[in-house]
């Protein structure tokens, strides 16, 4: 992991130089962006199967359905140039992970 230096001052008042670590930038792609309504959700999920050819068919034979929640996370993509959110589908069927579908131009797919 890089380690970037810091100038801070120390209780004397004099600079002193110490190496903290940075993070990486991806870290935050793992903390939900917003959250939307089941409903919000549902229709968002049902246009996409609607608009992307062959997305219905993955959605059933990779997933379980979702159980009833009042609320679901949204995040963002982290496709690089892709402004588009990832909307949960489904539970995936082999794996412990939420399988979300992507709203914007990547059209990709992601287990979370």
């Amino acid at each position: 992991m890089p380690v970037a230096a810091a100038l801070t001052t120390c209780a004397t008042g004099s600079p002193s130089l110490r190496r903290e670590r940075t993070v990486s930038s991806n870290l935050g792609q793992n903390y939900p962006y917003t959250s939307e309504s089941e409903t919000d959700r549902a229709r968002a999920v049902e246009t996409l199967v609607d608009l992307r050819e062959g997305l219905e068919a993955a959605l059933t034979t990779e997933t379980t359905p979702l159980d009833e929640k009042a609320r679901w996370w949204v995040w963002k993509c982290p496709t690089s140039g892709c402004s588009g959110l990832l909307h949960a589908a489904g539970y995936a069927a082999e794996k412990h992970a939420l399988f979300v579908v992507c709203d914007g131009p990547c059209a990709k797919t992601f287990l979370r």
